[in-house]
């Protein structure tokens, strides 16, 4: 098969099918149900979408779609003791704003503890490696799983909250914006039609769902954005906006909204289908 020419029409529905929200399971799926072989339709979508061929054999066995994530639901949850409001709900695409995700102490602390390590904020590139971006305007750093008391009690809190186990998490990241800073208007999955895929995958496989907490509440500015919905998430301390995706989810577009006055602190965690390695 890896020497036959492969129809455009099927290589632009492979393509379409990849970038519309389905899995690799879903897409080999379907394909079966059209009436191809298996090694045939392995060996096809490992071109197309420019994978390893043994990416995409993992993604043909059961229950290699991996975990999901438990979505709150209104009017608040409680976690080990600490009740959480859920005060936006919305599901294209899955929204909820939770309120009292943090308390004033540990949002001050998780500054603090930041503060130190901060530098230039980065993005992954199409080759799966961290570059600097100009759409990215912030400073940042990483916490390791675990690596304080409070780190490691938030971890719990937000697997607890969604019913999906701490090594799912990459490890949270503390963002600072000043005045004019952004984050202009990205996905948090993975594009499995860029040539770096298979590299940020490898380590857990596809983003599926972000929390992103807010550590103060700016004088002016400085939400969150989903322009398909027209919803602005205000930044209000011990706040967070947690959102979940497919591959290929359009309506998960968001952006971190320009500060206009002041500055702004969040905490940030996605989630992958699988187990974490950093």
């Amino acid at each position: 098969m890896s020497n036959h020419t492969i129809r455009p029409e099927l290589r632009e529905w492979i393509l379409a099918t990849a970038r519309s929200g389905h899995s690799l399971s879903d897409l080999l799926k379907l394909m079966k149900d059209a009436g191809y072989g298996g090694e045939q339709s392995r060996q096809m979508v490992a071109r197309v979408l420019n994978l390893p061929l043994a990416t995409v054999m993992a993604a043909s066995k059961p229950g290699a779609s991996g975990r999901r994530t438990r979505h709150p639901e209104p009017p608040q949850q409680t976690v080990d003791g600490h009740t959480l409001r859920v005060t936006i709900s919305t599901d294209k695409p899955i929204v909820r704003v939770l309120e009292n995700m943090l308390t004033a102490d540990e949002c001050e602390n998780l500054i603090a503890e930041a503060k130190p390590r901060l530098q230039r904020s980065q993005t992954v590139d199409v080759e799966g490696r961290h570059q600097t971006d100009e759409r990215r305007t912030s400073q940042g750093m990483f916490f390791r799983i675990g690596e304080t008391p409070l780190v490691q009690r938030i971890e719990q809190r937000i697997a607890d909250l969604l019913a999906i186990p701490v090594s799912h998490g990459e490890g949270l990241q503390i963002l600072h914006y000043q005045p004019g800073q952004e984050y202009e208007p990205h996905f948090d999955w993975f594009d499995p039609t860029q040539p770096g895929f298979s590299a940020v995958t490898a380590r857990g496989g596809q983003r599926i769902a972000s929390v992103v907490m807010y550590l103060n509440t700016p004088e002016e500015g400085g939400g969150t954005g989903f322009p398909h919905i027209g919803l602005t998430v205000t930044a209000m301390r011990g706040s967070a906006v947690y959102f979940a995706y497919e591959t290929g989810d359009q309506a998960s577009l968001h952006a971190g909204l320009p500060v206009i006055k002041g500055e702004k602190w969040i905490a940030t965690k996605w989630l992958r289908e699988r187990p974490y390695q950093p």
